[in-house]
């Protein structure tokens, strides 16, 4: 027994490790259910001064956070979201917000503004007012709290950032209620996560559970399996079993 207790050990040990590992790098910490500071100053389109508050106007808000020279996951993130919102039967500036950061501080109004005009013109069914979706930047400090509030983990490498893509929903009091991973959103889902988050509902989110199979692939910049992490959950599993098995059996005898 104490050699079997003496392999869970060490086998938690390297699942822990490779936790902490995993954590000081690129990923979301998911913050569901807590509030990000909507005091926040950032700049407009415009070069003006905004505070994230103001911008949400009493609704849920959608929230990307992106750099708008990325070369990787951010366009087709935001294209993705184009073509979301474009099937989605709510309206953003009526039903809800779309609130756009970029989270390089180098980067200025002047690019945010270009970005969205392209963007504005991929739309094909919907057409959006500009305070609908609107394209920030912030100073370094600003985007540090903004970034540690929703749990979004990146690293700078050269003269690019490694990070993830998902999209934040929030509720009008900037409570996080749910996050949708990835480049392409199913319209129902979108839906259904942005009336949670006008009641302040918090969503269920399996990212967790992918979490445990897929890890970041910096280098082609998307999801992949882990092959090590799910051989080593396999075989802790079967470990389990196998120590069960002998406790019913000690048990009987």
């Amino acid at each position: 027994m104490r050699k079997i207790l003496t392999i869970l050990f060490i086998l938690a040990a390297f699942f822990n490790v490779n936790g902490q590992e995993q954590k000081s790098q690129v990923g979301i910490d998911e913050h569901l259910g807590q509030t990000i500071p909507m005091n926040l100053t950032l700049t407009d389109e415009y070069g003006k001064p905004v505070k994230l508050a103001d911008l949400t106007k009493g609704k849920p808000f959608a929230l990307t956070l992106v750099y708008y020279r990325c070369p990787g996951i951010c366009s087709p993130l935001l294209t993705g979201f184009v073509k979301t919102i474009d099937l989605t039967d709510l309206v953003p500036g009526k039903d809800y917000e779309v609130i756009t950061v970029s989270f390089d501080p180098t980067e200025t109004y002047l690019t945010g503004s270009e970005k969205k005009k392209n963007y504005f013109a991929q739309l094909k069914h919907k057409q959006l007012n500009n305070e609908d979706w609107r394209f920030l930047t912030a100073d370094s400090a600003t985007i540090a709290q903004l970034t540690d509030a929703v749990g979004f983990r990146y690293i700078k490498k050269d003269n690019e950032y490694i990070h993830s893509g998902v999209l934040t929903l929030l509720s009008p009091e900037g409570k996080i209620t749910r996050y949708l991973y990835g480049t392409d959103f199913l319209p129902l889902d979108f839906k259904l996560g942005i009336i949670e988050a006008a009641e302040g509902k918090v969503g269920t989110t399996i990212s967790k559970v992918v979490s445990l199979c897929y890890k970041y692939d910096a280098e082609g910049k998307r999801y992949v399996l882990d092959v090590t992490r799910i051989a080593g959950g396999g075989m802790l599993l079967l470990l389990g079993v196998f120590i069960v098995v002998l406790i019913v059996k000690k048990k009987k005898n």
